[in-house]
């Protein structure tokens, strides 16, 4: 029970299930590496990807952001599975 716990606490504390919260932190993983990608071929030829990897830097901390609000303000995100 508590191994459980360790995979269960901190996405509770966030107002989502343990596949919730791994869901949306592989999209942001997966975002940063895509902003990493464009990022890095940016500094090779600055022609390319000028505003690929901040655009997606803004749009993570956006959504990091509006998730926070949302369970300041006392709503806490849906946690039932679809």
């Amino acid at each position: 029970m508590f191994l459980a716990s360790k995979f269960t606490a901190h996405p509770a504390t966030v107002g989502e299930t343990y596949g919730q919260h791994f869901i949306s932190s592989m999209g942001f993983s997966l975002a940063l590496i895509r902003a990493a990608f464009c990022c890095g071929v940016h500094a090779i030829l600055p022609f390319a990807f000028e505003k690929s990897g901040s655009a997606c830097i803004a749009e993570l901390y956006d959504r990091m952001v509006s998730n926070r609000s949302r369970l300041e303000g006392g709503q806490a995100l849906d946690t039932e599975t679809a």
